[in-house]
């Protein structure tokens, strides 16, 4: 067994510990670069670059790679692996860019090493809050966007959108319902509707392939997502389906709104989803299970007045820990192989505006604040 870099320990860490693990990745792996600075022996700024750019490929290859790790005996390594294995390593590829740009700016303005590194130090972290308070003013001027009795439909788990309705809901007392397609395959937006439906808004939850039955039926005022990374075109890289969400949207006259931190904008210019990093099958990778759960998100406590499917039919919902959804469950044969895209992109063309920290912007304007940022 190896030893694990330094770095990805430290993700580890933060991705864990209860304290931090809602800390969004990319402020996560900033703070690991800022770690790396406090642990380095170098005496140059060139060597603490080249230190900090190491840590920062290693933490993109390893969100890349996902899966378990058989190289190391470290149990909370290998979840964090897991964990990472279904989400995009865009945001994090982004906010590590942002911040080693950051490092080589401050030490072009100071050519003293050791005041350049405190000064890195100091900024940085202030850097790190300032990312971290990224979703709060988010959602505090696309807010105003919430309507009275409006009905919105989302896709995804995001916590700017998560902090963006719950403060239109309990901060603003405003009314309105929610629609969540369930996300498959990491049922992100059941995730997300139990927090909606906890802060008392009231929620629906439908299926990921219903959106455009449900759309079509109900009256929907927006749609609202959020965004694993914000190509300099002015298109969004966020959970699979996102793109499929858009054209309905723009089919039926839907404004679509993207919710997004500055740090997720990132140099990248995808045309289309073909432009977009390969990623692994999980027959390749040995990422996720060969089990297909049509029904896991789907299943009742029992304690809100529901009733699952089975116990619908009349049939039992005791038979172990999985509700007794068993049957439900198909076990593919390896002639089958299975692909779970985590991301997909979503042109600029289908976005009605995005939403940031930076203030509200139109996607023809990210080039420009992705030039000011880089600058």
């Amino acid at each position: 067994m190896t030893t694990p870099h330094p770095a990805i320990t430290d993700l580890t860490t933060h991705l864990l510990t209860p304290q931090t693990k809602r800390i969004p990745l990319p402020v996560a792996a900033i703070r690991v670069l800022l770690s790396t600075i406090r642990r380095s022996r170098a005496e140059t700024m060139m060597g603490l670059q080249a230190e900090l750019r190491e840590a920062s490929d290693v933490m993109v290859d390893f969100a890349k790679r996902g899966g378990p790790v058989e190289t190391t005996n470290d149990d909370g390594i290998k979840v964090t692996r897991y964990l990472l294995a279904n989400r995009s390593h865009t945001a994090l590829t982004s906010g590590t860019h942002l911040f080693l740009k950051y490092v080589t700016r401050a030490s072009l303005e100071t050519p003293d090493f050791t005041l350049c590194k405190s000064q890195v130090l100091e900024r940085g972290t202030r850097f790190a809050e300032f990312s971290l308070a990224a979703r709060d003013r988010i959602a505090s001027t696309a807010s105003n966007f919430i309507r009275e009795g409006s009905t919105i439909l989302t896709h995804g788990r995001s916590s700017v959108v998560e902090a963006l309705l719950l403060r239109a809901a309990t901060v603003e007392k405003k009314r309105f319902k929610v629609i969540v397609l369930e996300g498959r395959p990491d049922a992100g937006g059941a995730k997300s509707a139990k927090t909606y439906d906890a802060a008392g808004i009231p929620t629906v939850l439908i299926l990921d392939s219903a959106m455009g039955y449900i759309a079509e039926r109900t009256r929907i005022d927006m749609v609202l997502v959020g965004a694993e990374g914000v190509a300099e075109n002015g298109g969004v890289v966020n959970k699979v389906g996102t793109f499929a969400l858009g054209i309905v949207a723009k089919e039926l006259g839907v404004p679509f709104y993207v919710a997004a931190e500055s740090y997720k904008f990132t140099r990248m210019f995808p045309l289309n989803n073909a432009d977009l990093p390969e990623v692994k099958s999980e027959e390749e990778d040995g990422a996720g299970l060969r089990l297909i759960k049509f029904l896991d998100t789907l299943s009742w406590s029992g304690d809100g007045g529901g009733k699952s499917s089975e116990a619908q039919d009349g049939s039992s919902n005791n038979s172990g820990s999985g509700g007794g959804l068993e049957k439900y469950l198909v076990d593919l044969p390896k002639s089958i192989s299975v692909e779970n895209p985590p991301c997909d992109f979503t042109p600029a063309k289908y976005i009605t505006l995005l939403f940031t920290d930076l203030g509200v912007l139109t996607p023809s304007a990210v080039s420009d604040e992705l030039i000011r940022l880089y600058q």
